[in-house]
């Protein structure tokens, strides 16, 4: 029996904040609500017509005419016609500009090529130069042990570019006592030349 009394008051407990929330809160909100509207309804405001235009206003809101659906269709087709159309220019613009990139890609890889040859020719030039130069001071030092005599004889039969090269290769006492030993018309030739590579 003790336990039957427990649970009817477990239930009864359960069921009194139902009553409570109903009691104090629905049914004052029910009557606050009623009460206004009489009070409205009294004061000439008709509450009741204002509510059947508003439903009245929705359900013509909700079921428009065809007419203007027609219309709206139309303009929404015509915009997304305008817009495919921009998109078609764009996308058109986008080609020109990607050929001008392939372009400008094709140049710059020539550009690099033939600054790649000409730096290359340049450094041959230069490893020939090099090599032409360590020739002449090999010869030169040659002529530096040679007897003068000797060394005007050979210079004599050379072109002047290579006899030039050669004295100016030799110190300046060498390349006196060369010139010493030379025809007078030849060494006069050498020393206009060495005058001028010399300027």
């Amino acid at each position: 029996m003790a336990g039957q009394a427990n649970g009817s008051n477990q239930v009864k407990k359960e069921r009194k904040p139902i009553i409570w929330f109903l009691f104090a809160i629905i049914i004052p909100i029910i009557v606050a609500a009623t009460l206004i509207i009489v009070i409205l309804e009294v004061a000439g405001v008709g509450v009741m017509d204002w509510t059947k235009e508003k439903v009245g206003i929705n359900s013509e809101v909700s079921e428009p005419d065809t007419s203007e659906r027609e219309g709206q269709t139309d303009n929404v087709q015509s915009t997304i016609e305008a817009k495919d159309t921009e998109i078609e220019v764009l996308n058109q613009d986008i080609r020109i500009l990607e050929s001008t990139i392939d372009e400008l890609e094709q140049e710059i890889v020539k550009n690099e090529n033939s600054q790649e040859g000409t730096s290359t020719a340049t450094s041959e030039e230069e490893d020939g130069s090099q090599q032409e130069n360590d020739s002449v001071a090999l010869v030169a030092n040659a002529y530096k042990e040679m007897d003068s005599k000797q060394s005007a004889a050979i210079l004599e039969s050379l072109d002047r570019e290579t006899a030039v090269a050669i004295l100016l290769a030799v110190s300046n006492k060498v390349r006196g006592s060369i010139l010493q030993e030379m025809d007078p018309k030849i060494a006069a030739e050498l020393t206009e030349l060495l005058l001028a590579t010399e300027n």
